[in-house]
């Protein structure tokens, strides 16, 4: 990072009016998280840190051997633009490109949704179960954070699928990054796919369409709708993928959902409606229900 002064028109007015001598790391750090606690930005002071990291290039140890010293100028003009689009409640890992998702670090634009901690329980799930040499299909693969992460971690191989071609094209990105084998179909859930899997993820659309709008404005307004939206009761692709995945798992094949907090209830009895044995609901840290898994009929236990 270039440590030279910043032109004075280009500084915050509130900063010249203190007199303007303070241009230095510490001081813009402080500026971007008053500018985001300002705009109800919940995670200000995080968010201003995560910001300047990325703009700047520089790490905290760097920081704090350096923090008095001025600010690069090109750095500060970056700077002020992402913090006025975070305070327009665009999320931080759409400005940076990055979200980190089971200790991987994955590429995320706005066509597909921001890796979130809880989905990790879904991996988690899926890894106790898994055996070496399944085949794997992830439906609804999105920046593919699920599918690759299980890959990284297991002796199988995997294919997503996906109904957004942009979506395939971050997965993709994602397959690169992390270095592993996987295959991407452009399909609506099982539409183009052939052949049996001994396991199906998938991470669907679960939001019932009325709460959308209700949803903090970092996700309605950013993230994209298709991924997020469950139709009416927010159970639509449940019903499909729970009736549909019969016809391509392997007798004795697991099917690991992620679940909203409130639907464990109608994801176990639709499970067992539609014969598959071993169901159980998982929580997530916070005690809601968060996956939903079940085992084909014909398991040899």
């Amino acid at each position: 990072m270039r440590l030279v002064q910043v032109r004075e028109q280009r500084f915050p007015e509130w900063m010249r009016s203190a007199g303007g001598a303070d241009r230095s790391l510490k001081a813009w750090l402080d500026y971007g998280t008053e500018y985001l606690q300002a705009r109800q930005i919940a995670d200000a002071k995080t968010d201003a840190w995560l910001l300047m990291e990325y703009v700047a290039n520089i790490t905290r140890s760097f920081y704090y051997m350096h923090m008095h010293e001025p600010m690069d100028e090109n750095d500060t003009e970056d700077y002020l633009g992402l913090l006025k689009r975070r305070g327009e409640h665009v999320p931080v890992q759409y400005l940076t490109g990055e979200a980190w998702f089971y200790g991987y670090s994955f590429r995320v634009n706005q066509h597909v949704l921001i890796p979130r901690q809880d989905t990790e329980i879904l991996v988690e799930e899926a890894l106790k179960r898994i055996e070496p040499g399944m085949r794997v299909l992830d439906l609804c693969t999105g920046s593919g954070c699920v599918l690759l992460s299980v890959l990284k971690e297991a002796s199988v191989s995997g294919v997503g699928t996906d109904i957004s071609q942009e979506a395939l094209l971050v997965a993709e990105l994602n397959r690169k990054r992390l270095g592993v084998h996987a295959g991407w179909i452009e399909s609506d859930l099982f539409e183009n796919v052939g052949g049996t899997f001994q396991m199906i993820l998938s991470n669907p659309p679960y939001i019932p369409s009325d709460v959308i709008p209700e949803l903090d404005p970092e996700v309605r307004e950013h993230e994209p709708v298709l991924a997020l939206d469950g139709r009416e009761d927010g159970l639509y692709f449940y019903r499909r993928i729970v009736d549909e995945a019969r016809s391509y798992l392997c007798p004795g094949g697991w099917l690991c959902l992620e679940i909203g907090y409130d639907q464990g209830e109608a994801l176990e009895n639709m499970l067992k409606s539609h014969g598959y044995t071993e169901v159980k609901i998982i929580k997530d840290l916070a005690g809601n229900d968060r996956v939903a898994v079940g085992a084909l009929s014909g398991r040899e236990l």
